[in-house]
């Protein structure tokens, strides 16, 4: 069957089509992307503006006409930490189904944190072993660890790459203080929760994923996209430690000529680079593997698990 998967993230709102049946791999049919950063529409109260709604609205509209064209049988939508954090959020999760019938399921922290462990998980398989899975997206930081299909410990912290950007680096190139203060916002918070990783023992195989951890390991020498999912991509600390200033001084318009940095994304690099050393160094990753599969594919991965399984006539 072909599914598609309806993803209102803090950045984009992406629809991935994929053909799909219980116990194949999903092959990707076609992607479809808007650059909405819902992130950065809250207004003082933490509520999506009205405009920002408008556009929402308009973008899940486009995107259900895609999918239309495309042959998609259903669509799977769901909304991250945008949806789920703002003041308005019931409201808008209303308009959204009044206006264009989509029921937007609102995913927690720790689901998120679940889904991308099991597409990491299937991607890798049983000889990972023990799985330590880092994602960065706009809103949030996620981070789950276990042996089996299910992870044993999974957080979700507000670290994401847009929220921080938005609220802690508004200068181009950012304030030295501001990135200090970020800095130290980022290795508090995940310092609260190593303990729960590190009662669990030293993982086997470590994996970031998400558009923020590709886009560290491709500035830091990692293969372009264009070589193929199979292509193995890694990303060091040392390497990341080595950006990290060197981001902190470039403009915007600067980083986005870096090699696999998109221009919508540049503006949130920074931010992201400071998670992900953040990440590394106090939970004892020296380097880690990028993984091509994350939230959306376990949102497929999922809904597939509980399809009937196909019998022979």
């Amino acid at each position: 069957m072909r599914l598609g998967v309806l993803d209102v993230g803090s950045n984009t709102v992406h629809l991935l089509v994929v053909d799909a049946h219980p116990g194949a791999r999903p092959l990707p049919a076609y992607s479809h992307k808007a650059e909405l950063r819902l992130a950065e529409l809250l207004d003082e109260d933490g509520a999506i503006s009205d405009a920002g709604v408008e556009r929402l609205v308009a973008t899940v509209l486009e995107a259900l006409q895609v999918a239309e064209d495309k042959g998609v049988e259903s669509v799977l939508p769901f909304a991250t930490s945008a949806v789920r954090e703002a003041t308005n959020g019931e409201d808008v999760l209303r308009r959204v189904d009044l206006e264009t019938g989509v029921e937007l399921q609102v995913l927690s922290g720790e689901d998120e944190a679940r889904l991308t462990f099991l597409a990491a998980r299937r991607w890798l398989g049983w000889s990972a072993g023990r799985l330590l899975v880092l994602d960065i997206g706009g809103g949030s930081l996620e981070v789950a660890y276990g042996l089996d299909e299910d992870p044993d410990v999974a957080v979700s912290l507000p670290l994401g790459a847009g929220r921080l950007t938005t609220h802690g680096l508004p200068g181009d190139p950012p304030d030295p203080e501001d990135v200090r203060a970020v800095r130290r916002q980022v290795r508090a918070e995940i310092a609260k929760v190593v303990s729960e990783f590190r009662r669990y023992g030293t993982p086997d195989q470590i994996v970031g994923t998400s558009k923020t951890f590709k886009q560290l390991a491709r500035i830091a020498g990692a293969a372009r996209s264009g070589e193929g999912l199979y292509v193995q991509r890694e990303l060091s600390r040392k390497k990341l430690e080595e950006w990290v200033p060197r981001l902190a001084g470039m403009p915007v318009e600067e980083r986005a000529e870096l090699p696999g940095v998109s221009e919508g994304r540049a503006r949130q690099l920074l931010a992201g680079a400071l998670v992900a050393e953040a990440a590394m160094d106090l939970l004892g990753v020296e380097t880690l593997e990028i993984c091509p599969w994350a939230l959306r594919e376990g949102v497929i991965l999922r809904r597939l698990d509980h399809l009937p399984t196909p019998t022979a006539q």
